[in-house]
């Protein structure tokens, strides 16, 4: 009884805190995935971000999104998230 009791008190504390934010993308890309690999995905989505003027070192596949890591003014690099389509950022 006592043990069930620390293990109950655990699982309520977990379910009551809130959830950490991810990013919701639509999850549909331009190309098949049947017909061209997950590298020339990358590649693709990488060539897109670029042309509206993102300055992406790479670019991949990420539950939905594309994952962008970005080259700032300062020269660090930012993580970002894109819908594949549209190439909104994903706040």
């Amino acid at each position: 009884m006592r043990a069930t009791l620390p293990l109950a008190l655990a699982f309520f504390a977990a379910a009551a805190a809130p959830a950490l934010a991810v990013p919701a993308c639509s999850g549909t890309f331009a190309l098949d995935m049947d017909y061209y690999t997950e590298a020339d995905l990358n590649e693709f989505n990488l060539t897109l971000l670029r042309s509206i003027g993102v300055d992406a070192v790479r670019a991949e596949i990420w539950g939905g999104c594309i994952r962008a890591f970005v080259r700032l003014p300062d020269g660090s690099e930012e993580m970002q998230f894109y819908e594949p389509l549209n190439l909104r950022r994903v706040e």
